[in-house]
């Protein structure tokens, strides 16, 4: 039967060499840095993200403006030259009232099943041309996902990069130990001179 002494350390393995001790704590390290490390990172680059996304669409925002429009005439009656919200648009001219009542017009993407007399929202800018609508919740919240997702995958291939690096350094060093502890044991076994 054992008994033992909790707290005491166990007594040194002949067998285990300086780059065992070196590995065991990179395996601690490597596991940390993964599960904790990497996650982390992900969840505050997302939020870094999803900040920076809401700076600019409040941009977007201050510099565009909506209204609503007539559809006049198709440019293209063929081909679909894009997607609008989702959908396929087409591009045609359009018109609208401005706040000092002139009538103002502009070629812009409007749905495609638009037709002449429809009324649509147009997004402009300070200039007067279409543009697309500022990004919506879903948007940023997609952007900030993708961001802090990529930072973790990155981040945890990058640990796991340099977990494989010092582990084949680890195991080189631990073979030429081997070695030069066989060259002297060896000897003694085989009763040859070195």
């Amino acid at each position: 039967m054992r008994t033992g002494v909790r707290g005491r350390r166990r007594p040194r393995n002949p067998l285990r060499r300086r780059s065992d001790v070196v590995e065991a704590w990179t395996k601690v390290l490597f596991t940390l840095l993964l599960f904790v490390g990497a996650p982390l990172l992900g969840a505050a680059t997302a939020w870094w993200g999803y900040g920076q996304a809401q700076a600019i669409v409040a941009e977007q925002r201050a510099e565009r403006r909506h209204v609503r429009a007539e559809v006049v005439e198709r440019v293209s009656e063929t081909l679909p030259t894009g997607e609008l919200g989702g959908q396929r648009s087409y591009r045609a001219t359009v018109h609208w009232k401005a706040p000092d009542g002139t009538r103002e017009s502009t070629t812009a993407r409007v749905p495609a099943g638009a037709r002449d007399g429809d009324r649509v929202d147009v997004w402009l800018d300070s200039r007067g041309r279409s543009v697309p609508p500022p990004s919506d919740g879903a948007e940023i919240w997609q952007h900030s996902a993708t961001v802090g997702s990529f930072t973790a995958i990155g981040t945890a291939l990058t640990v796991f990069l340099a977990h494989r690096a010092v582990r084949g350094v680890a195991l080189r060093r631990r073979m030429a130990e081997w070695d030069r502890d066989w060259a002297l044991t060896e000897p003694q076994w085989s009763h040859r001179r070195a």
